[in-house]
């Protein structure tokens, strides 16, 4: 009598029921990877990142079906909505901006991007400078300090150049802070064959992959109340920087795979060639 009120055939509700009954054992273990990658992230991983890691462990799945099953679970990502900049037109004359917005590069070790942010780390701030290849978007350097002095970015810059083999002809862009204006970086730069790029005064799309690294690393990341101490700080920001981020976490700019993978990618392909 209710089947025949909803207009839906009786086969229909016992097949309906039997499903009830039926535990789908694939369908909780691929909830239960869902769940172990969204809290890995740190609840900031969407439907569409989820799908590329799990591509990248060999399951292939839509991000529709990833989507339902982060419902199903409650599980709701964190990722801020979109940041309203200003606009500025005002160059440094004698440090013009040579990389104008052109953040596609053709190989590693062609441009890299530095920039300084502020995490709160126990009763003070902390500053945290990163310099960041163009071609994959790979976290070649970093440092962190309690004090945003020149000190900070020529340690960063000092850590990108020895781990990436003491590249040469390397263009450095960065914004127009007095760190990166500073004589005792311009010598570093200087010392290691490298070109000086900046930013127009109060753009912050001249440098926007690195506003883009840190808004990741701030709203995936950092917890809401910062670290206990800037040890702590060092400690899971550089697990983020070397290990998830570079290592793990897909990245739209490279097709879904991460930065270090997209380079494993072309030498690969140089191989090949």
């Amino acid at each position: 009598m209710v089947c025949e009120a909803f207009d839906i055939s009786r086969s229909s509700y016992y097949e309906y029921r039997h499903r009830q009954s039926h535990i789908d054992v694939e369908r909780l273990a691929l909830k239960a990877r869902v769940n172990r990658l969204f809290t890995k992230s740190r609840s900031s991983a969407g439907s569409r990142m989820i799908k590329d890691m799990l591509s990248d462990e060999g399951i292939s799945v839509g991000r529709f079906k990833v989507r339902r099953l982060m419902s199903e679970l409650g599980l709701i990502c964190k990722q801020p909505g979109p940041h309203a900049y200003k606009q500025a037109t005002v160059e440094r004359p004698d440090i013009p901006n040579h990389l104008a917005r052109e953040f596609a590069v053709d190989r590693p070790n062609q441009v890299w991007c530095g920039d300084i942010t502020y995490i709160w780390s126990g009763q003070r701030w902390s500053y945290l400078a990163v310099v960041l290849d163009l071609y994959a978007r790979r976290v070649v350097g970093w440092s962190m300090s309690s004090s945003p002095d020149a000190d900070l970015v020529v340690k960063a810059l000092d850590h990108a150049w020895e781990q990436r083999g003491r590249p040469e002809k390397v263009m450095f862009h960065s914004d127009q802070g007095s760190q990166y204006a500073s004589r005792k970086f311009r010598q570093r730069l200087w010392r290691y064959r490298m070109t000086q790029s900046m930013s127009r005064r109060g753009n912050c799309w001249d440098n926007a992959p690195m506003e883009r690294l840190f808004r990741s690393l701030k709203s995936e990341w950092i917890p809401a109340l910062g670290y206990r101490s800037l040890l702590q700080a060092e400690k899971d920001v550089g697990g983020y920087l070397m290990g998830y981020y570079n290592r793990q976490r897909p990245h739209s700019f490279n097709g879904g795979i991460s930065p270090v993978a997209a380079e494993e990618k072309l030498k690969i392909l140089s191989g090949i060639s």
